[in-house]
């Protein structure tokens, strides 16, 4: 297996790339297509300029190069020239989102034009509410969850607290609890974080515990006692089915293992319920899920349509995240994810140009997908992973420069916890921060079964607001 050098290297490689994928957008500023061969940059945090921000934020505390900064600063201005005209309002769409990113620039850079520019972000986003929600969808990716979240993560509690609210009247009792549709008109009831009832679930507790609201906290319970119940893969286990009834199951899994739609995202919901409530059985039932990752088989392609997918929504990078913050919390060994990181050094492309990686679809021809840029899908969110991997790895920082708001911070271990076991590398160097170019010192970073089910497809995009009908 890689060593941490090697896969370093590999995210070095892979921040090439990203920068030279990069578009002058005017005035200074950068902005990121979704993919290179694309006409137009794209503002949203899912797989656009917003998304890439973060990696270039943890680039620049990781390695103590200037220019990753520079490149955060100059994406900001272009963020912040799209905040008027953009269309969409949600957390990894549309401008919660992008404020979101502009608030960390202004913060870790010093920049107060970007807190400037996050703020009239935020107050369109209000400006658009229609006392219920925003648009079409209702969940965390494109809808009212997200929003609250991210609105919450941006000091805006006034607006948080709009966004969440409406649940309460909107809720839907089901036999184990409530449940909400995530599409107005669709009758289809999805369960898990990118789109369905955990996502909103997170929303309602993160900001409900801090907010106070007792209220949004106890709707977060019954959110979640709903989805527990429609458990098919105990009782080690814990694998919660797509959608019920199925939602085009002839383009979607019934299960899935991934952040999105899967396990490796549900346990982040339970982290959270956790530290917010304070009670261990939500701490049983994330490692029910980590016992089910595990076992699934991947990170290898066992058939066509299972596991086609290196990024941080859908596949290998968003696991990673969670292998990390498990051995961070709980002193796991590092050995699974050891084996994701050297799966991501063995399916890149490299070359002089740098890194990056195809995802596939099985169903077309040529299978390999072309490499995208961005958080979900692409270099962003894959590189931001491994430089934390490697990190964590070594017994570093297990913070990350930007907190993503669906992710909980590790918690502090207590004394009687095991420390962190050191992988099983031949590099144990450390970690060297060179000094930026012109030699100013850096700010110090805050501290912050394998039952085999009949698989039509892996998804690898979101549901967006409007468009085509995806199914990540």
């Amino acid at each position: 297996m890689a060593d941490t050098g090697e896969i370093e290297a590999l995210a070095a490689d892979g921040l090439r790339w990203l920068l030279a994928a990069a578009r002058d957008t005017g005035n200074g500023g950068l902005g990121w297509p979704v993919r290179p061969s694309d006409g137009e940059v794209d503002p949203m945090l899912y797989n656009g300029t917003a998304g890439v921000v973060p990696v270039l934020l943890e680039a620049w505390r990781h390695f103590g190069d200037d220019t990753y900064a520079d490149g955060a600063l100059r994406a900001a201005r272009s963020l912040a020239d799209a905040v008027d005209g953009h269309p969409d309002d949600s957390l990894y769409f549309g401008r919660t989102g992008i404020a979101l990113v502009l608030r960390a620039v202004h913060r870790e850079l010093d920049c107060p034009a970007a807190g400037l520019a996050a703020a009239r972000a935020l107050e369109g986003v209000r400006a658009r509410f229609d006392g219920t929600r925003w648009g079409e969808l209702f969940e965390l990716m494109g809808g009212n969850a997200g929003i609250g979240l991210g609105a919450w993560a941006a000091g805006d509690a006034e607006l948080a607290l709009l966004a969440l609210e409406p649940y309460a009247r909107t809720a839907e009792r089901t036999p184990a609890g409530v449940t909400w549709e995530f599409r107005a008109g669709v009758a289809e009831r999805l369960h898990h974080v990118s789109h369905g009832t955990l996502g909103i679930v997170y929303a309602l507790a993160a900001v409900g515990t801090a907010a106070g609201r007792a209220d949004l906290v106890g709707l977060a319970r019954a959110g979640a006692a709903d989805v527990v119940a429609r458990d098919e893969g105990g009782p080690d286990g814990l694998l919660i089915p797509h959608s019920d009834p199925p939602y085009r199951p002839d383009a979607t899994r019934r299960h899935s293992y991934g952040w999105c739609h899967g396990p490796a995202g549900d346990a982040q919901v339970f982290r959270l319920l956790r530290d917010a409530l304070g009670e261990p059985g939500w701490a049983e039932l994330a490692g029910r899920c980590w016992h089910t990752v595990t076992h699934s088989g991947l990170p290898r392609r066992l058939w066509p349509g299972f596991w086609d997918n290196n990024g941080r929504c859908c596949g290998t990078a968003g696991v990673l995240a969670l292998a990390c913050d498990r051995i961070a919390e709980q002193g796991d060994s590092p050995d699974f994810a050891h084996v994701l990181a050297t799966d991501l050094l063995d399916r890149a492309t490299r070359d002089a140009r740098g890194a990056r990686w195809s995802n596939v679809e099985h169903r077309s021809d040529p299978s390999a997908l072309e490499p995208q840029t961005g958080w979900a899908m692409g270099n962003a969110g894959i590189v931001r992973e491994l430089l934390r991997y490697t990190r964590v790895a070594r017994g570093g920082d297990p913070a990350y420069t930007f907190t993503w708001p669906d992710q909980p911070v590790p918690r502090p271990r207590t004394t009687d916890e095991r420390p962190v076991p050191r992988p099983r590398t031949t590099d144990d160097r450390p970690v060297t921060r060179p000094r930026a170019t012109d030699d100013r010192p850096l700010p110090r970073p805050r501290a912050t079964d394998d039952r085999r089910p009949v698989p039509p497809s892996q998804a690898t995009e979101p549901m967006r607001p409007a468009g085509a009908d995806v199914t990540s």
